[in-house]
């Protein structure tokens, strides 16, 4: 049995899964069986979503609910954490920083008032050590700053430390703008217009965007990114495909495994959002699975807020829930019991 926390965000992923498979292979899965638990759960997915998947190269189904149809745009909040993470990496990639460089060695306010030893890869995993407000309105209230450069220096002056770097994770939007803000500086370019030249475009992602709509409020690395079903499928079917998209190829794998790799287990996680409690952190992903050696095979990056994206890397899938709002009271017994059903046709193709 699996936990309750990897019930909640499995179930979110693989209940779009399920009615995927009716359109690829009726012989794959029992999709009677199926409909009838997605049914008895239909509450708790609502009326306003899509559903899709990708395996094979390729969307390989789609399934529109209500209003919401794949070129429907909405904000993906924390979902927006593994896309700016990915940019981090390909940025690593192409030699311009490295994940152990001191944000002060962009940001020179940063090696003042005890954050001298803040890194890049501090920042991407919630491991600033700075103090952070507290609350889950803290994610979504106005910004009160102009630019990012204006925030991110902000930080650096006002937000005490709170323990020392690396020592101890504090889930919160801070490392994430402090990321994106460097990303600025070493590249000359506005945050949003890197996302698109690095990774939106390259990946189709036409209606994917950091731009705040309230062009006098900075945008937000951490939650800032609005999206569609269709743009974000996209680049979970490159992780899929091991940095490849449309015979291009957009990460190399070594960089995918290491956006995938395991940071801070969950037991030295504290504060983390409750839909993900319990779950090992990677690179703006949290991880659902690994294998006997310790790799990810199967993870994540929800919002609390109806976005939930998920890859299987053994099963050679990506599936995509997207709707308005999702409820977090799944139960156990019937996630183990949708992936019971599927797993008695689709074998892992990777050890377990």
């Amino acid at each position: 049995m699996i936990k309750n926390v990897k019930g909640i965000i499995a179930y979110a992923g693989i209940a779009a899964c399920m009615l995927c498979f009716n359109t690829i292979s009726q012989a794959q899965v029992d999709t009677a069986t199926l409909s009838q638990k997605l049914e008895r759960a239909k509450d708790k997915i609502g009326k306003d979503a899509v559903f899709l998947l990708y395996k094979d190269g390729k969307t390989v189904y789609k399934k529109e609910l209500g209003k919401f149809n794949i070129k429907t745009e909405q904000p993906v909040f924390a979902s927006s954490e593994w896309l700016t993470a990915a940019l981090v990496l390909i940025m690593v990639q192409e030699g311009k920083l490295s994940l152990n460089n001191k944000v002060s060695d962009y940001i020179p306010l940063y090696a003042k008032h005890g954050k001298g030893y803040i890194t890049i890869a501090h920042c991407i995993t919630h491991n600033t050590g700075i103090q952070a407000d507290q609350g889950i309105s803290k994610f979504f209230k106005k910004s009160n700053y102009k630019t990012l450069e204006e925030e991110v220096n902000d930080y650096a002056a006002k937000k005490e430390i709170e323990t020392n770097p690396g020592t101890q994770f504090k889930y919160s939007n801070m490392g994430f703008d402090i990321a994106g803000r460097i990303l600025e500086i070493i590249s000359k370019r506005p945050f949003d217009r890197l996302m698109q030249e690095k990774l939106l475009r390259p990946l189709a992602m036409r209606n994917t965007t950091f731009t705040n709509e309230n062009y006098n409020d900075a945008l937000s690395p951490a939650t800032g990114a609005k999206t569609t079903p269709a743009d974000y499928i996209n680049f979970l079917g490159m992780l899929v495909n091991k940095g490849r998209f449309n015979n291009k190829q957009i990460m190399n794998e070594v960089t995918v495994n290491t956006l995938l790799s395991l940071q801070y287990p969950a037991d030295k996680i504290n504060n983390e959002p409750k839909n993900v409690n319990g779950l090992d952190y990677a690179y703006g992903n949290w991880i659902l699975d690994k294998n006997s050696a310790g790799k990810t095979t199967m993870a994540s990056s929800p919002s609390m807020f109806g976005t939930w994206p998920v890859i299987n890397l053994c099963r050679g899938y990506a599936c995509l829930l997207f709707t308005k709002e999702l409820s977090n009271d799944l139960s156990n017994e019937l996630v183990n019991d949708l992936m019971a059903t599927i797993d008695e046709k689709v074998p892992a193709k990777c050890d377990q």
